[in-house]
C-alpha cells in the first residue's frame, strides 16, 4: 500500500501554549493526514475529514460530541486529541451605521480587531492577518503600531466563525435552507500586510472558499496589499480572490512618503506586477485603493496621472475619504475636491465609487484600527476604557 509522505508542515499544528492543537485552520490534506497519525484508517480518512469539516465550517459546530453522523469513537478521540477554538471577544462595539467592531484576543495575549460592514443586501467582514504591521504607512493607524507576529491560519479563519456566531448565521439542521448571506463578502484590508503572511493566508481562505464549508465565492474575497511585487503573481496562483492594490499615489515620491514599500518596489514594478496576475479580466478587475488626503495627492492632475497609470489594466478606482484618528498628521480632502477628483477617473472610462465612510465613531473606519491594548500602552487613558 501506498502510503501518504508525512512532510513537516502538515505536521506543524496550530497548537496552543498548552492542550491539544486547533482543528480549526487545517486544510482539509493537513486534516486528513493529522487523522491517519491518531488512528483513523488510510481509506476513512478523507471521508472523516469531509464529516468534521462541514460540521464544523457549514454548521457552526464548536463541540465534537454535537457531530451525530461520527461514531462516538471517533468523537471521543477528536475531544481527546483536538479543540474547536475560535479567538476570545474582548469587546464588541456597534456603531449608529450598524457596522461591528469585534476586538478579539488570540494566542500570547496579543489582540486584533476585525470589522463587519453591514449594507444593503450584502455584509462584508475586514479581517486582520498580522498583529500590528511592518509597512508604517504615514496615514493608517495600524501602520503606527509595531508588528507583533503573523496570524495564523486559525486566527484568520477564527475572525470569519466569530463574526458568523455573534450574525446568528449559522443553518438550523432540519429548517429550509436560507440563502440569505448576512457575511457575504470578505476583505482582507485589516491589520497587517496579508503578502508577508502568505502560507497562512492562503489556507485561510482556501478554508473559507471550500464549498462545503463557509462556501463564499473566491469572487466575493478580497486581499488587499499595499505592493509586495514579488507574490502579487503567486497570489494570483495559490490564493484566486479578487486582488486590491493601496495605491494612494500616482508619483514616486509621494507613494515613497504614504507607502514606504514603494521605496523598495515602485509604482512602475507594481503595475506591471498587476497586469501579469491570474484571471485579470473585464469582469475580474483590480480595484486600487486611494485614500483622498487633503493637498497632498487629490488634485486634478494627480487623477490626470492615475488615469494615464492604469491605461491597459482592467480596473477600478475607490475612493477613500480619509479617516483621522488621534494624532494623525493629513486631512480629509473636501467634498468637493473628491467629487472633482471621481468625475476625472470616471470620464476616462474607470468606475471611481466614493467610498462611503462606515464606524468612524468606534473608529472602524479604513485605516484606523489598532489594537486596544496598544492604545493602552501608548496611552494610559485607555486602559480602563
Amino acid at each position: 500500500m501506498t502510503r501518504t509522505a508525512i512532510t513537516p508542515d502538515l505536521l506543524a499544528l496550530p497548537r496552543k501554549a498548552e492542550g491539544p492543537p486547533n482543528i480549526v485552520g487545517l486544510t482539509r490534506e493537513a486534516m486528513r493526514i493529522a487523522f491517519i497519525e491518531r488512528g483513523v484508517p488510510e481509506k476513512q480518512a478523507r471521508m472523516r475529514v469531509g464529516q468534521v469539516w462541514a460540521w464544523i465550517y457549514h454548521w457552526g459546530i464548536t463541540d465534537f460530541m454535537d457531530m451525530t453522523n461520527v461514531s462516538k469513537d471517533l468523537r471521543t478521540m477528536l475531544s481527546r486529541e483536538f479543540v474547536i477554538e475560535r479567538p476570545e471577544v474582548v469587546t464588541r462595539q456597534v456603531s449608529a451605521d450598524g457596522t461591528r467592531k469585534y476586538l478579539l484576543r488570540i494566542a500570547g495575549g496579543h489582540e486584533v480587531e476585525t470589522v463587519y460592514i453591514p449594507e444593503e443586501n450584502r455584509g462584508t467582514l475586514c479581517i486582520s492577518s498580522q498583529v500590528g504591521c511592518t509597512l508604517t504607512c504615514s496615514f493608517c493607524h495600524t501602520g503606527t503600531q509595531a508588528m507583533v507576529r503573523n496570524l495564523t491560519a486559525a486566527e484568520i479563519v477564527g475572525q470569519i466563525l466569530v463574526a458568523r456566531d455573534d450574525l446568528g448565521e449559522w443553518p438550523v439542521r432540519g429548517a429550509p435552507k436560507d440563502e440569505t448571506r448576512l457575511l457575504s463578502n470578505i476583505v482582507l484590508m485589516g491589520m497587517g500586510e496579508p503578502l508577508y503572511n502568505f502560507d497562512n493566508v492562503r489556507d485561510a481562505m482556501k478554508i473559507a472558499t471550500d464549498p462545503e464549508g463557509i462556501s463564499l465565492s473566491r469572487r466575493r474575497v478580497t486581499l488587499s496589499t499595499s505592493g509586495v511585487v514579488p507574490l502579487i503573481e503567486r497570489a494570483g496562483r495559490e490564493i484566486g480572490t479578487l486582488l486590491a492594490i493601496s495605491l494612494h499615489a500616482t508619483t514616486d515620491p509621494v507613494r515613497d512618503r504614504l507607502v514606504p514599500i514603494n521605496k523598495k518596489w515602485n509604482i512602475e514594478a507594481l503595475l506591471e506586477a498587476c497586469r501579469g496576475y491570474a484571471g485579470l479580466s473585464n469582469s475580474e478587475r483590480i480595484t486600487f485603493e486611494y485614500v483622498m488626503l487633503k493637498g497632498v495627492n487629490d488634485s486634478d492632475a494627480a487623477a490626470k496621472r492615475l488615469v494615464k497609470l492604469l491605461d491597459g489594466i482592467p480596473a477600478k478606482v475607490n475612493l477613500i475619504p480619509f479617516n483621522p484618528w488621534p494624532g494623525s498628521p493629513y486631512e480629509r480632502s473636501d467634498w468637493s475636491r473628491i467629487e472633482a477628483f471621481a468625475g476625472i477617473v470616471m470620464r476616462a472610462g474607470y468606475a471611481s465609487p466614493i467610498r462611503t465612510p462606515r464606524g468612524e465613531d468606534i473608529m472602524a473606519a479604513c485605516g484606523q484600527l489598532k489594537s486596544e491594548t496598544e492604545r493602552a500602552r501608548k496611552n494610559p487613558r485607555f486602559a480602563n476604557a
